[in-house]
């Protein structure tokens, strides 16, 4: 490993843009931890996403605490997190100074598809027009790259990973 380090990275978007799938290659790649965002959700949290319910931003806060004691405790990381919005996004940045997002941008036909083919996964398809809905795009915010999510993985892995080198 490099001697410095990396600033950490959130790789977010909306339920089925691929974002576990691009940050456990990208950490693989990039010999980085891989931090899964899901699977710091509580139970009742996973419970309301089985039964198609909204998480809101009461259910989000200690996930959104979880993830910030993780980028703290392991800087360089690679976190595959939605970060749906603007504020969920600052905590991240607070907890991790210059952190960096790679956006997964999707249109929602396409999330919806890749949702309800997916197996063994709590998030109910019926949550996407919600994740829709909560998306607040980070347009204009310091350190996103917008990727388009049907480009294919080995493109958006060599898309970040040069973008992150230095």
């Amino acid at each position: 490993m490099p001697s410095h380090v990396f600033p950490s990275l959130v790789v977010m978007g909306v339920a089925g843009s691929g974002k576990s799938t691009l940050a456990a290659s990208l950490a693989a790649k990039l010999q980085r931890p891989w931090l899964e965002g899901d699977a710091f959700h509580s139970e009742p949290s996973r419970r309301k996403m089985a039964e198609g319910e909204p998480l809101t931003d009461d259910d989000r806060a200690s996930w959104l605490a979880s993830l910030c004691e993780q980028l703290r405790g392991q800087p360089g990381a690679i976190l595959a997190c939605s970060a749906l919005k603007r504020s969920y996004r600052e905590q991240l940045r607070a907890a991790s100074p210059g952190l960096r997002f790679a956006f997964l941008d999707i249109d929602r036909a396409e999330a919806g598809r890749r949702v309800r083919t997916r197996g063994g996964h709590f998030f109910a398809a019926s949550l996407i027009d919600s994740q829709f809905d909560t998306l607040e795009p980070p347009t204009g915010e310091p350190g996103v790259l917008r990727l388009d999510a049907l480009r294919p993985l080995a493109a958006l892995q060599s898309s970040v990973a040069e973008w992150l080198t230095p």
